[in-house]
């Protein structure tokens, strides 16, 4: 036998790659450097994941902080208000700032608002119109649980974003004035007060008290929107309340 494999150089090539094979060396080999490389991307995902946890906490005490002192609004219930919000937005994928400037606007941030129309707690949403959506978190009864109207008036709003395709035709539906010209100036405010929150949650120093806008110009062909002016957050805040009469008509 060693003789014809001596005399035989292919035979024994043969023979030697059958006892001895290299592709199983070469996997054997590659196997610790993938798991490594594996390893590695689950750690950099891990850090990733830190650091966005990292900068959505330090945004929401940004914006906690901020809105308490701003509607005079208790601590831990800003914070859980701000919580909610940014929970909710996570799940139904819209800013938890739009969520809390429109909770701002309608409210003022107080959970047991009512309109003479019914809408009713921080997003002055419509208990009988939107029953359905309620019974998931408790039934019509849960309308005032911060909570349940959180999460129902944020699909509201992002049902409405999605059918009109922007967030200002959503909030002028979610106003009520979707059949209308115009929303009476609640978009404008609503957008205003998601700014003023976008500039707070990046850490700038933004004042609690809103300055008086300027007058708006008066168009000769048609009459101009009803003026909204917001000196202080207490009388936006009644405005926001008051013109939630207006806006159950959509909700």
């Amino acid at each position: 036998m060693l003789a014809l494999l001596y005399n035989r150089p292919d035979l024994a090539k043969r023979v030697s790659d059958f006892l001895s094979p290299q592709p199983s060396v070469q996997v054997a080999a590659a196997a610790p450097a993938q798991l490594a490389a594996k390893a590695d991307d689950a750690i950099e995902v891990a850090n990733s994941d830190d650091k966005h946890t990292a900068r959505s906490s330090r945004q929401q005490k940004y914006v906690t902080e901020w809105l308490s002192r701003r509607y005079r609004v208790a601590g831990d219930a800003a914070n859980m208000f701000v919580a909610t919000a940014y929970s909710t937005a996570h799940e139904i994928k819209l800013d938890p700032l739009l969520i809390l400037a429109v909770m701002a606007i309608e409210s003022g941030l107080n959970p047991f608002a009512e309109s003479p129309m019914g809408a009713q707690g921080l997003m002055q949403v419509m208990s009988k119109v939107h029953s359905d959506k309620f019974e998931e978190v408790g039934g019509s009864k849960a309308a005032l649980n911060p909570v349940a109207n959180i999460r129902v008036g944020a699909q509201i709003l992002k049902d409405y974003v999605t059918r009109t395709g922007s967030v200002e035709g959503g909030l002028k539906t979610y106003v009520g004035a979707g059949a209308s010209d115009d929303d009476s100036g609640y978009g404008n405010k609503v957008l205003a007060e998601y700014r003023r929150l976008k500039q707070v949650a990046s850490g700038k120093n933004v004042p609690i008290f809103t300055p008086p806008s300027a007058p708006a110009p008066q168009l000769v062909q048609k009459s101009a929107p009803p003026a909204h002016k917001a000196d202080t957050p207490a009388v936006e805040a009644a405005q926001g309340a008051s013109q939630s009469g207006e806006t159950v008509a959509g909700l």
